[in-house]
């Protein structure tokens, strides 16, 4: 199943990928609720809710996709987790002497999610670049802590695009990927059955059709299988919980105007307007950035 988020909260069912069926009440959810668990609490229960979800289908009207506005599918997880230089032409494009597999990871903060029909806002920081890096995302299904490697395909959910947004310095890696709109996730949610094999998926990103991004998960440094059992190894993991997988070479500036468009193999693709806002000036960021690398080949 695809399973998405959309206009003011609602939960809906994505058929033929055209067409949306909003299953809300019919899992016994409240889209104005607060905090807006309800998609949290539709992946936790899932098992029990697959069979009245498949019988509803049959009777719910369906709607085009392109007249309701996609949000980000999970708003309220419990973290997010992120894992940086995992692919070693980023690591060596930044001249990053690290790894994921013995770096670990980072959190994003859940204000950071958006949602595919949503624009990146950027920040009012004129001495820095605000760069794109293209990620999958693996939502969890199960809580979980201590998950062996050889079990990981139990905890997982289902699978989406993911982008995670940086302010370019040297400062606190979560500081300058924490903003508003930094993390926008969707199209939906892909159940893990529908995709297979995540160790083989084709990525790519564009920014205004020009080809920025394009990598394959078997080239990812740390493994899904090990970031599940790092990631469980230091805290629980609940369901609804996002883990992105980090970025590939090519990483680069967006700017106010631009439209950046992430595409993965039987996952999703979705295309994020870049745009200027008025917000998020910071003594921090008052002095330029100045890097002190060169993006290598």
């Amino acid at each position: 199943m695809k399973i998405a988020r959309f206009n003011e909260g609602q939960l809906g069912i994505v058929v033929d990928d055209r067409y949306l069926v909003d299953i809300t009440t019919t899992v016994g959810e409240d889209a104005a609720m607060w905090p807006p668990i309800g998609a949290t609490r539709l992946i936790a229960n899932f098992g029990r809710l697959k069979p009245v979800i498949e019988a509803a289908l049959k009777q719910l009207p369906r709607m085009p996709i392109e007249d309701v506005k996609l949000l980000t599918p999970v708003p309220w997880p419990n973290k997010v987790i992120a894992f940086p230089v995992n692919y070693h032409d980023h690591g060596r494009e930044m001249q990053a002497s690290y790894r994921a597999t013995h770096q670990g990871f980072f959190l994003k903060p859940n204000s950071s999610l958006s949602g595919a029909n949503e624009p990146v806002v950027l920040p009012n920081v004129p001495t820095r670049e605000v760069h794109h890096e293209s990620e999958l995302a693996i939502v969890i299904g199960k809580q979980g802590r201590d998950i062996a490697r050889d079990d990981w395909q139990q905890y997982v959910f289902g699978y989406a695009c993911l982008l995670d947004m940086v302010v370019r310095g040297r400062e606190e890696r979560v500081f300058r990927k924490a903003y508003d709109t930094f993390c926008p996730v969707g199209p939906w949610i892909v159940t893990a059955d529908e995709v297979g094999d995540p160790a083989n998926l084709e990525m790519k990103l564009w920014v205004n059709d020009d080809l920025k991004q394009h990598a394959n998960t078997r080239d990812l440094v740390l493994d899904i299988p090990g970031m599940i059992e790092m990631a469980s190894a230091v805290m629980t993991l609940y369901p609804g919980d996002i883990v992105a997988t980090g970025t590939p070479a090519g990483v680069g500036k967006v700017s106010d105007g631009d439209k950046v468009r992430i595409r993965i193999e039987r996952v999703g693709e979705m295309t994020v307007d870049i745009v200027t806002g008025t917000g998020g000036a910071t003594e921090v960021f008052a002095q330029p950035y100045t890097p002190d690398i060169i993006k290598q080949k």
